[in-house]
């Protein structure tokens, strides 16, 4: 049995349980408790989908349909976790799906409809979670404590994309779900930091004091690259702990050819995905989406299903780009597809990332001209 807890924040559909999974986990990264969300739902919606501009959520977000395979690949990284995981499920789960259940241990409930909780009220009681919280939430009203224990109940408010950090009730359900999260990050380290596959791991919370980090708002931004890449060698490296996209693929390219894993929360120490390019590369567990521009070629990595398997997609072809172009990275992918991605393209001069969160700009991660170079900007235009 896993020692490490996993919660669920489930309830009906349009009840706020993706808003409340954001809202609840920046809760938890100020309070430095340390966790992962894993998304046990297809519906292809993380951070990302509270932070993006609006047209560029409905862009990314991908309504899928719960397999069997699906299920399957979740009931497995819940088993073998190795951190505590907050855990957003679907709104209607069959009794297939239910399997997800029988391998977390507690649950928040929350309904916009209270009398519709009792569904899974039963649920959590057929497959032994422990509720901690029920919450009725609206979208016009103040939050209201009802009761603090032993269970947390009462109204919460205003759980709408792209706003505040909730209130008192938020904070109330921040502190129980800490209790229950209850290993300090030294802890962490020490069980984690042992596994490590190379003597030299770079810490990405340690990495943000080097370069100067402000204690009181821990954002990693471009400009802080340079100095991150001057503080790590150029050797095999493990990385661990929580950064964008762009700084993990900056270190990874910046020890290459040397050995990079990444501590993956489902996965523990990972390898980054062995792709390898041709020009007779098809489109399999992954595809993509090409746009050549002037100086660079635009590559949208786009997920065949809303889970990837790790196994399935190492291995993977990507198409051959032209070898005197920059090549700019994106796509909603897991940090160990798009560093093989990113190595499997090193041999180009330079090389971007883009976040979700930007629409059409990408953050240089490997290059040496003066506008090229980590930490710049670059603007990406679409076609088509």
């Amino acid at each position: 049995m896993n020692s490490f807890p996993a919660l669920v924040i489930g309830g009906p559909p349009h009840s706020g349980k993706s808003v409340l999974t954001y809202l609840l986990t920046q809760q938890l990264r100020n309070r430095r408790v340390e966790h992962y969300v894993l998304r046990a739902c297809p519906d292809g919606e993380g951070d990302w989908s509270q932070e993006a501009p609006p047209e560029t959520v409905r862009l990314l977000r991908q309504k899928g349909r719960f397999s069997a395979d699906f299920v399957d690949l979740v009931c497995r990284d819940l088993g073998q976790r190795h951190l505590p995981l907050l855990v957003d499920v679907g709104g209607k789960p069959t009794p297939e799906q239910e399997r997800i259940f029988d391998r977390c241990t507690h649950a928040v409930l929350i309904s916009s409809t209270p009398d519709t909780l009792d569904v899974w009220r039963r649920l959590a009681e057929r497959h032994g979670l422990v509720v901690i919280a029920e919450l009725h939430s609206v979208l016009d009203g103040d939050d209201c404590i009802e009761a603090e224990t032993p269970v947390l109940r009462g109204r919460i408010g205003k759980l709408e994309r792209r706003t505040g950090v909730g209130g008192p009730m938020l904070e109330a359900l921040a502190k129980r779900v800490q209790q229950i999260f209850s290993y300090t990050d030294r802890e962490l380290k020490t069980l984690h930091f042992s596994h490590a596959p190379t003597e030299l791991i770079v810490d990405i919370a340690q990495l943000g004091d080097c370069v100067g980090l402000p204690a009181e708002e821990r954002r990693w931004r471009p400009e802080h690259l340079p100095a991150a890449l001057n503080c790590t060698p150029q050797d095999a490296i493990s990385i661990y702990g929580r950064g964008p996209n762009w700084l993990y693929t900056a270190l990874a390219l910046h020890a290459a050819p040397h050995p990079v894993y990444l501590f993956d929360p489902r996965l523990g120490w990972t390898a980054p995905a062995a792709l390898t390019c041709s020009t007779s590369a098809v489109p399999a567990v992954f595809g993509w989406k090409l746009t050549v521009q002037a100086d660079y070629t635009w590559i949208e990595i786009l997920p065949g299903a809303p889970y990837l398997d790790y196994e399935e997609a190492s291995g993977a072809t990507l198409p051959l780009l032209e070898a005197g172009r920059g090549v700019v990275l994106s796509g909603k992918v897991p940090h160990w597809l798009l560093l093989g991605a990113a190595l499997a393209y090193r041999h180009h001069p330079w090389l971007a990332v883009v976040q979700a969160q930007q629409k059409h700009r990408g953050v240089v991660v490997m290059g040496s001209k003066p506008l090229r170079c980590p930490g710049a900007w670059v603007e990406i235009t679409a076609t088509g």
